[in-house]
């Protein structure tokens, strides 16, 4: 996937060097930094170098026959281009935005038999407004381009005035550092929180989740590392560390009948080295893989169904069982669910909370509990947080809850 690492912007500085009086002609340009959403590993490996360097080429030359006429076009490195444009306003930037999106969603791209498709995250930097210098003015549009890649409805984002885009990229700057010495140094925490079955309150069964520390101590939220790790593309190195502790951890604890749960982000999907790294570690561990559930989002399941349902069904013939995370926000979901290879669905946690006061969430739930039982598949119902929905629960056949009331987070502690 894309990297989003900036670097020097050449371009950038022709604005910055000239004379005071030639200033005034760029008080309203535009930096616009595109990164391309192109799983351009994947067709360095399945289709060689040549061939994903053929694909920038064509990225490039599109964007020079239809822009360079209104802006200076440079290639960043790697999957990464930027437009700046001068005298423009804020509006003409976003237009420019979107036809360059429209530009690369209509670019059709064949190699070796595949077709390839090419979106974009463009951020939208604005001189004066969002820097003054080519260093403020790069990290701005930096900051604006990770932000469209965050909001995932849209393919830019329009930096605000008021937004502290230099202090946020040292903020991001300061995770990343701190995620690679966490995986260098092992640093990361395991906790697991039981999945219970309900009908007699048995655990067999938890999910494994990943903590760090604070220097004094306390716990950090996942939610303040874990984007941060997606971003900067080492998600995938964590999600192999949380698998090589899980699978040591899991050695000890089959031995108790327990099962552990380890949850997989949407870019480990696209790990092509996955499959053999999975087994080198189970063989390793010594863990037995049918004690080891693997889990994916459903969002990451649709967005990419053909290349989901053959990483499930490569981790079912190791043995593996799967689950589909997050169930029922997807809203296609009932079309994708009987072609998917997974033992369990979790019922995404909103639809649970809910249920005992919205009759729609009665009806959803229901139906996703009558529609699974219905292809084989377990239901997990997810933050289950006091005792009056158990007994909805298992009127609707559902057969395992996870969330507070059951059972809060620990940490596993083996050595």
């Amino acid at each position: 996937m894309v990297s989003f690492v900036f670097g020097q912007l050449v371009v950038a500085h022709q604005c910055f060097s000239l004379g005071r009086e030639e200033r005034r002609l760029y008080q309203l340009a535009a930096l616009l930094p595109i990164a391309l959403i192109i799983r351009n590993r994947e067709i360095n490996e399945l289709s060689g170098h040549h061939v994903g360097d053929r694909l920038l080429r064509e990225v490039a030359d599109t964007l020079f026959l239809n822009l360079s006429q209104r802006s200076i076009i440079a290639r960043l490195g790697g999957d990464e281009f930027a437009l700046l444009l001068e005298d423009i306003s804020s509006e003409q930037a976003i237009n420019v935005a979107e036809y360059i999106s429209q530009l690369l969603d209509g670019l059709g791209f064949t190699a070796t038999g595949r077709k390839h498709h090419v979106s974009a995250s463009i951020g939208i930097a604005l001189f004066p407004v969002n820097g003054q210098t080519p260093a403020d003015l790069l990290a701005s549009a930096d900051m604006a381009m990770y932000k469209a890649k965050e909001s995932g409805n849209q393919h830019w984002y329009l930096l605000k005035q008021a937004e502290n885009a230099k202090d946020e990229l040292q903020e991001r700057v300061y995770w990343v550092e701190r995620l690679h010495k966490a995986l260098e140094n092992d640093e990361f925490e395991l906790w697991a929180q039981p999945i219970v079955r309900l009908k007699d309150r048995d655990i067999k069964h938890y999910e494994v989740l990943l903590r760090m520390r604070n220097d004094d101590g306390s716990l950090v939220s996942p939610a303040q590392f874990i984007p941060i790790a997606e971003q900067s593309g080492l998600i995938v190195q964590v999600d192999r560390w949380v698998l090589r502790h899980s699978l040591a951890a899991l050695a000890t604890l089959q031995k108790e009948g327990l099962s552990l749960a380890v949850n997989l982000s949407g870019q480990s999907l696209h790990d092509l080295g996955l499959k053999q790294f999975l087994a080198d570690q189970l063989k390793t561990s010594g863990a037995d893989p049918h004690h080891l559930i693997l889990e994916v989002t459903e969002t990451a399941a649709i967005t990419d169904f053909s290349t989901a349902r053959n990483v499930l069904q490569t981790v079912r013939d190791l043995g593996c069982r799967t689950a589909l995370d997050d169930f029922g926000i997807g809203f296609s979901s009932f079309h994708y669910l009987s072609q998917l290879p997974v033992d369990y669905i979790k019922i995404d946690g909103s639809f649970i909370r809910s249920l005992l006061i919205d009759t729609d969430s009665h009806t959803l739930v229901k139906a996703i509990a009558d529609i699974a039982r219905g292809f084989g598949k377990q239901t997990i119902a997810e933050f289950v947080d006091q005792e009056a929905l158990i007994p909805v629960l298992l009127s609707y056949g559902i057969q395992y809850g996870q969330g507070y009331h059951l059972g809060k987070p620990e940490k596993i502690r083996l050595w």
